[in-house]
């Protein structure tokens, strides 16, 4: 019986495992065969407050482990199967085992939509990203390609534009999706251009983004475009499928968060972008876990 267990090991999941755990909780995170979230696909972080030189995403993820280790927290390199929050204790099923306890805390994240290129795969963290906000920054006077056409896209494109040299907007369809206004902006910025009616059949290069394979929708013709960085914003998906039936989801998929941390089921909080599909940044998903451990030690002094 653990007083919290912890689902999912990005920033929201570790930073609650070591507020709870330096409270004395003994703590579970299930941490997934594939542990440390978004931030295991990036490279430089210079963003996360504390590093004035940057340092490794999967660098950072392990300081955050080992901290969580430290107080207590049990690490569990395991996928959940599936979850009880329909009666305490909740159960949560990993591996051949389940595990139960008074409380949960869902930190399980989102992951972004990519083309499913084997070239994009191979090219994460070496010019390929999904994260400008993460990454605009290393590619000052460049030329960078984003792909989508929806308001993240746009909002990405904005943000290179603060940087890149050229800032080339693919999108499959002849006319953007994205809100009126963020269009306005966009077709005002002289480094932001459009190709229209376009798709990426793959990205070029060995070791780093050299171009992109571009296919017309209309006409099959395909060009080359060279570049050096690609910006995936396609979108992102709520990882809550184990979670569908359990607790209250949105219309995305998302969990829904009352009070901050709490969802629909007593005992049971949230943290990170698993509720969050606005701000979407390590810092506000760290932040959100250090909520969700307080929040879930208040709950467990008041059940105890």
């Amino acid at each position: 019986m653990f007083d919290v267990i912890i689902i999912g090991s990005g920033p929201a999941g570790l930073t609650a495992a070591i507020y709870s755990s330096r409270a004395r909780l003994k703590t579970l995170v299930i941490a997934g065969a594939s542990w440390g979230g978004q931030l295991m696909l990036t490279a430089e972080v210079e963003n996360f407050p504390g590093f004035n030189d940057g340092i490794l995403g999967p660098v950072l993820m392990e300081n955050m482990r080992k901290q969580a280790e430290r107080f207590g927290a049990e690490i569990l390199f395991e996928d959940v199967a599936e979850v009880d929050f329909h009666k305490r204790p909740f159960k949560v099923k990993a591996g051949n085992n389940v595990y139960e306890g008074r409380s949960v805390i869902i930190a399980t994240g989102a992951s972004p939509k990519w083309l499913r290129l084997e070239s994009e795969q191979r090219l994460i963290g070496r010019g390929v990203s999904a994260c400008a906000t993460c990454d605009a920054a290393f590619f000052k006077d460049k030329v960078a390609v984003v792909v989508g056409g929806g308001d993240t896209a746009i909002q990405d494109a904005l943000e290179l534009s603060r940087f890149a040299r050229q800032v080339k907007v693919v999108h499959r369809r002849n006319q953007l999706r994205a809100s009126k206004i963020l269009q306005e902006r966009a077709f005002k910025e002289p480094k932001i251009t459009f190709i229209w009616n376009s798709t990426v059949q793959e990205i070029l290069g060995e070791n780093k983004v050299e171009g992109v394979k571009l296919k017309r929708v209309d006409t099959g013709e395909e060009t080359v475009l060279k570049c050096d960085a690609v910006f995936v914003a396609i979108g992102h998906e709520p990882n809550t499928q184990i979670f569908n039936g359990q607790v209250e989801l949105d219309e995305k998929g998302y969990v829904v968060a009352k009070n901050e941390t709490k969802t629909s089921v007593e005992g049971v909080f949230v943290a990170g972008d698993v509720q969050d599909y606005r701000y979407k940044q390590a810092i506000t998903a760290a932040g959100a876990g250090c909520k969700a451990a307080l929040d879930t030690q208040r709950y467990l002094e008041v059940t105890a």
